[in-house]
């Protein structure tokens, strides 16, 4: 049998059961209990369960049900939820927190904060633990991506030019402040797009589709949007960027193509300072 995949799912046979649970087979880790509280309707002895393993407060692996916030090798967002002379304790949505000594922390973690972190194994201790130095976990590899790749983000830290974010749980990249169209608050998970890779191998991402995807994407929303708001729009192409902005969260320039496709399109009528509407 292959090895336990420490902080991880894995699909394990059951063996056992006992007044407190089921004993489930870990290989050369012996066999690992699921308690009770997680333990399925109608299972049979020799039944397969999907369960994540880590460990107990005793440095056991016990199985759960439970779905984590993040498993070994991923970044996420934690909040703080008890602090000791040793460190941290962080809620990653299993019974026993994750722990992040004070040498991980960028700066002292406080009870109530969420901080970015990487869930990695300490080969010392063989525990699970937290790192809030995300930079010395972030691939070094060239990125291989090509402009207009949709991504997935992790809104990591706001900086003087923007947000930096996490690509795909491995690259870092930049979302410049005038790319910015709606909310954004580290921690928030979101789908991206890749504006640019630099020859050095950083990354300028955009929360908007580019080019003539971009246009099609908004295209289709502002159409709903005229179908649920009695078929007008009182905002043309000659309406304050702002405004767009605050009701759409796209750019000004993005919203007059989108304009220019329907009307292309023959699906509205421009109404010229008084917006838009659906053509009969």
């Amino acid at each position: 049998m292959n090895r336990i995949k420490l902080g991880d799912y894995n699909t394990l046979e059951i063996v056992k059961a006992v007044d407190f649970g089921l004993y489930l087979d870990g290989g050369s880790e012996g066999e690992i209990l699921l308690p009770r509280r997680y333990v399925p309707e109608n299972y049979r002895i020799g039944d397969e369960i999907e369960v994540f393993v880590y460990l107990d407060q005793d440095e056991r692996p016990v199985a759960t049900t439970e779905k984590p916030l993040a498993r070994v090798g991923d970044f996420a967002c934690l909040e703080c939820v008890w602090v000791n002379e040793y460190g941290a304790f962080l809620n990653w949505g299993l019974m026993k927190d994750v722990f992040c000594p004070f040498h991980e922390q960028k700066r002292r973690m406080e009870i109530g904060s969420s901080y970015i972190v990487y869930i990695y194994i300490d080969e010392e201790s063989y525990r699970i633990v937290a790192s809030a130095k995300i930079e010395k976990y972030l691939s070094e590899d060239y990125p291989p991506y090509a402009t207009g790749d949709e991504v997935s983000l992790l809104i990591w830290q706001k900086t003087e030019l923007g947000f930096k974010a996490i690509i795909d749980n491995s690259y870092p990249g930049l979302i410049y402040e005038n790319q910015i169209f709606k909310p954004v608050h580290t921690g928030d998970r979101m789908k991206g797009y890749i504006s640019s890779v630099r020859p050095d191998g950083k990354i300028d991402l955009s929360l908007q589709a580019t080019g003539r995807r971009q246009t099609l994407d908004f295209s289709e929303t502002l159409l709903d949007y005229l179908h649920e708001h009695g078929g007008k729009c009182d905002l043309g192409d000659k309406s304050d960027a702002e405004e767009i902005k605050r009701r759409f969260q796209v750019s000004k320039k993005t919203y007059k193509k989108a304009i220019g496709d329907l009307y292309k399109r023959h699906l509205i009528i421009i109404l010229g300072e008084e917006g838009i509407k659906l053509a009969e």
